[in-house]
């Protein structure tokens, strides 16, 4: 970003909630993400969801930043592009992933991707975690176990594993950013497009391919107004809405604030899994859930203290 953020201390207290209101907004949305995604998609139109879902939404993200699009050179478009091809596979993961469990589940597992990363990252540069942060993934761990066992002790569903596995992947997708330099100093919105335009020509291919599912064109003739309002809130709530809140925050507050309030999704997920699609956990995924969000908040804490 070339503006230097504002720290959060020096933000007067009603411009430091009008800047909070919009972000906590873009995890409520994100919470009700998997609800949203579970209502209109079924095991075979998970393709050509993905591709209506992004198709929506890239034009709008080209036309925006054609200018610095062009700019980019040709080590920063490959970059971008194998970045796009990570994201492919988070989405296909998440995506099939809320088809199979519930959107409770789904959340909560999802935000282990916040105690994933600093473990992975330890690995890579091999640097020892704090102790406090290792406590905090046990509790984290353990919290995704207990809530996969909800209703009773039975094997995770095919769904809770293919959630852990895209926690996994948005690891990988965090770190690769990182560490590929020739993406580091690229423009946000120049690079999301590019990473989104490579995710949508995936899901493309897979369509055309024999088996996958049923077709883009077919899905969305198919379309009724209940599942045409959930791709738009997918598109444009969940996607261009959140990108372009996420890139005003950071630059009138802390990109640490911003990752505080936004580590409010999985919250966001029980919330509309549990009032409007009537998901219960019973007493072990409660406990759980529990869990989960205590060690990702702790979690999180300990991280930032070891960055001090």
């Amino acid at each position: 970003m070339s503006s230097i953020a504002v720290p959060a201390a020096a933000l007067a207290p009603r411009r430091a909630w009008l800047t909070d209101l919009p972000v906590l907004l873009v995890a409520a949305v994100w919470g009700a993400s998997y609800l949203a995604a579970k209502g209109i998609t079924t095991t075979h139109t998970v393709v050509a969801v993905l591709v209506l879902r992004f198709a929506l939404v890239l034009p709008a993200l080209a036309v925006a930043g054609h200018r610095k699009l062009r700019a980019l050179t040709g080590a920063q478009w490959r970059g971008a592009a194998l970045l796009g091809l990570v994201l492919s596979g988070i989405f296909l993961l998440e995506t099939y992933g809320v088809v199979h469990t519930s959107a409770t589940n789904a959340g909560l597992i999802i935000s282990l991707t916040m105690i994933f990363t600093p473990l992975a990252e330890a690995a890579v540069s091999r640097t020892r975690p704090p102790r406090p942060f290792v406590a905090a993934a046990g509790l984290s761990v353990a919290g995704v176990v207990l809530l996969t066992q909800g209703g009773g002790l039975t094997t995770p569903s095919p769904g809770d594993l293919l959630m852990l596995l895209a926690a996994l992947a948005r690891t990988v997708h965090v770190l690769a950013m990182a560490r590929i330099k020739a993406v580091r100093g690229a423009d946000s919105l120049s690079l999301t497009t590019v990473q989104l335009g490579g995710a949508v020509a995936v899901f493309a291919l897979l369509a055309a391919v024999p088996g996958t599912g049923a077709s883009p064109w077919s899905v969305a003739a198919g379309f009724g107004p209940r599942e045409w309002a959930g791709l738009l809130f997918l598109s444009l709530f969940c996607t261009l809405f959140a990108f372009f809140v996420q890139m005003w925050a950071v630059r009138r507050t802390s990109p640490s604030r911003v990752s505080l309030l936004l580590g409010t999704e999985p919250l966001w997920a029980a919330a509309a899994g549990t009032a409007i699609a009537g998901e219960h956990l019973g007493a072990l995924g409660l406990v759980g859930a529990g869990l989960v969000l205590a060690g990702t908040t702790w979690g999180r804490r300990a991280a930032d203290h070891a960055d001090c």
